[in-house]
């Protein structure tokens, strides 16, 4: 579904930033703050206990761990689930680079770069003011994790000085399909900023999150911290010497930079002056002042939005008035606070009947929540005004508790009660036919995703369909995750031990579905479709077959053989069938090898994740004695022709040869020359027939092994081996 991420931001906000006048100067540097001495002012205040209080230890990891399940590219190996799996392994292909990485950007499969840099220095934030709280939780590991993931893939996206890729997805292709990030398979563009066509919002966020990274790897990775930095500073440049949103276009529709870039810029010199103590970047961040956003037709600094992917000048402000103590800068952010809680200058942001403070349509926990993180950290500043205290941090536990569930429900899928079941979110929703209905629940729990929440009147809709209320953002999550640490520190909680997104697989993911599509004395034609429904994780095949098994006996009976039928394929889409293949002759039982190799089957629409075929086995003309009843494959499928084909497990199905779904007959035969027992023959089998000979105490199964048919496992069966294997076609072992 296309859907128009833009912020919508009221006209109140949308006066040109550029024109206004502010009789501000560059304000002089404060050099002899350093970053570690500004950290320890800002430290928490205790907070009085509340029965209120929800678990904010589990909230806080299952809110990381949301950030693990929007990962993209190469999943590390110690990943905590069962149902993600790598995905745009291609990315920047199309420019000869690797940018794989990061995170999808919410309940699509792009990557836009700006909400997820601003996602990525929003956490980086959190750990800067409250790394305390992660070590107790257990969780700073995997913040970092986070972190360090979408770190790393904002290093790729800069493979130059003055080049920055933004952007990998074409948001319209992209909505126009319904399916797992695992087997997208619609082209994937990728954008880039450059002096010729700057970027300097892109830029100059990408620059803030890697200058906050520098700070909080410096004590575990010195070597990383300076690469970040490098590449924060070289951002930066990009951006303030470029000062121009020119080339920043492939995200329009999704993702414009509506407060322009100098707040950007004040924020990324802010984060760089704390990472370097260089006064030139502290002088830089306040010179961009006069042209942040302002209240229509005055030179008043904007109150009356909110941190968020687009504005940063609320956290840039925040961060200017701790470093410097100047009254501009805390009386704009005492403004934005008051506008939030108690009302200033006679207006007061709308709040719905339960406690919500409500801003706008599109993510509106998102905003409440982020208010509440910049609240609380402002708060636990000795520079806050200290009759307002109390009140910016009961504002920010209130709107956290919200999102938890102090309106009766939770917002947070996987948290609390009755959270949200059908969160706006292609592979949690785990579609194999390209649509949002099918199936009609998610495969798939979406552990820690703060959901975009209510109307003004607290109604919420828990409908996959709507994205405004129900979809999951990485920026939702941010300031959420900030709020939630914040509150742990404050009012512990307890996360769950060894916590894990492995789940169970609630469905068979490939099968067949037959039925007998005609029938006579000699002969019978089945209908067959191949099904591949994967969403442990979703996955493309390429390699699949099934084997269809019948007993010959009534034509053996009568003289007939194996050679005497005939299988020819009627219609297909993909797969081929073979003549009749021996699985146990002795007992004249064969089957038919239906190969879909070459073909991809995968859940991504109704013609991607079902492959049909139908085949015909005949006797000789005239010989009618044809008997379906004692077929293996038979058993269970529709055989009235015409009737819709049903799932049977007597057909079983392989991929790569190697079974994944199914039963065969029993009393299979030995396979001579299956050492292992893999269900094939090459040279893994031959050296585990040389252990076995060298010492027995290896373990081999001795029935395939006996490949000369002597009842000895010995030297004999070695060199028969070795002959089969240089030459199959020429040399036999036992039945082969």
């Amino acid at each position: 579904m296309f859907k128009i991420k833009s912020k919508k931001m009221p006209s109140i906000l949308l006066s040109s930033a550029l024109t206004v006048s502010l009789s501000l100067t560059a304000f002089p540097a404060v050099s002899n703050v350093s970053s570690t001495a500004l950290a320890a002012t800002t430290t928490p205040t205790p907070a009085s206990s509340s029965s209120t209080n929800f678990n904010y230890g589990e909230a806080l990891q299952k809110s990381l761990m949301f950030y693990e399940l929007q990962r993209s590219g190469k999943l590390p190996a110690d990943k905590r689930d069962n149902w993600r799996g790598d995905s745009g392994l291609g990315d920047g292909s199309d420019n000869g680079l690797d940018l794989t990485g990061g995170w999808y950007d919410a309940g699509d499969n792009c990557k836009f770069n700006l909400p997820m840099s601003y996602s990525g220095a929003m956490l980086g934030w959190s750990v800067y003011e409250n790394r305390d709280a992660y070590v107790k939780s257990g969780q700073l590991k995997y913040v970092l994790g986070d972190i360090k993931w979408v770190t790393d893939y904002l290093i790729k996206c800069h493979p130059s000085p003055n080049v920055y890729y933004y952007q990998v997805g074409d948001g319209g292709l992209d909505h126009k399909w319904w399916g797992a990030a695992e087997v997208m398979q619609m082209e994937r563009p990728s954008y880039k900023v450059d002096l010729d066509n700057p970027g300097s919002t892109v830029a100059g966020e990408a620059a803030a999150e890697l200058a906050v990274a520098s700070i909080i790897f410096k004590s575990t990775d010195p070597t990383y911290s300076a690469t970040c930095l490098t590449h924060a500073k070289q951002l930066f440049s990009f951006a303030d010497t470029t000062k121009s949103d020119k080339g920043y276009t492939a995200a329009n529709g999704y993702y414009n930079s509506w407060s322009g870039f100098y707040d950007e810029l004040s924020w990324a010199g802010a984060w760089l002056y704390l990472a370097t103590n260089d006064s030139t970047y502290l002088s830089k961040a306040e010179s961009y002042v006069p042209n942040w956003p302002t209240l229509p037709q005055t030179t008043t600094i904007g109150y009356k939005w909110a941190q968020c992917w687009d504005d940063v000048h609320y956290g840039a402000q925040l961060l200017l008035a701790r470093i410097t103590n100047k009254a501009i800068y805390k009386e704009s952010v005492e403004k934005s606070l008051d506008y939030w809680t108690t009302g200033y200058n006679g207006e007061k942001i709308k709040y719905t009947p339960k406690g919500l403070a409500w801003m706008d349509t599109w993510g509106s926990i998102r905003y409440a929540t982020t208010m509440g993180f910049l609240a609380d950290v402002y708060a636990g500043w000795s520079g806050c005004t200290q009759t307002k205290v109390k009140t910016y941090k009961d504002f920010a536990k209130s709107q956290l508790d919200y999102a938890l569930g102090s309106s009766g429900r939770s917002f947070v899928v996987g948290f609390g009660v009755n959270p949200p079941q059908n969160e706006h979110h292609r592979t949690a929703q785990g579609s194999w036919s390209d649509q949002s209905i099918v199936p009609d629940y998610h495969r798939h729990v979406l552990y820690g995703a703060l959901v975009g929440g209510p109307d003004s009147t607290d109604g919420y809709e828990d409908v996959v369909t709507n994205f405004t209320e129900n979809e999951v953002a990485c920026d939702y999550n941010a300031g959420f995750t900030g709020l939630l640490a914040r509150e742990y520190a404050a009012y512990g909680g307890t996360p769950i031990a060894n916590f894990n997104a492995v789940e169970k697989i609630t469905n068979d993911e490939l099968y067949v579905e037959a039925g007998v599509n005609a029938a006579g004395p000699n002969f019978c034609e089945i209908k067959a479709v191949l099904n591949n429904k994967t969403g442990w994780p979703a996955r493309v095949t390429d390699k699949l077959s099934f084997r269809y098994f019948i007993d010959i006996s009534e034509l053996v009976s009568k003289g007939y053989s194996a050679k005497d039928i005939t299988v020819k394929t009627g219609y297909t889409t993909g797969g081929t069938a073979s003549q009749l293949i021996p699985y146990n002759a002795a007992k004249n039982i064969y089957y038919v090898n239906v190969d879909f190799t070459g073909t991809l089957i995968y859940p991504g629409g109704q013609s991607a994740y079902k492959k049909e075929i139908q085949f015909r086995m005949s006797a000789p003309e005239n010989v009618n004695i044809w008997d379906n009843s004692n077929d293996f494959s038979y058993q269970g499928i529709t055989t009235t022709p015409g009737d819709t084909p049903v799932e049977t497990k007597n057909i079983s199905v392989y991929d790569s040869g190697v079974k994944v779904f199914g039963n065969e007959p029993a009393d299979k035969p030995a396979f001579s020359g299956d050492i292992n027992g893999d269900g094939k023959i090459n040279i893994l089998d031959y050296l585990k027939l040389k252990q076995y000979l060298s010492s027995s105490s290896v373990s081999i199964n001795v029935k395939n092994s006996d490949m000369n048919g002597d009842g000895k496992v010995d030297t004999n069966d070695y060199i028969l081996l070795r002959k089969y294997l240089l030459d199959p076609k020429s040399s036999r072992i036992n039945n082969l």
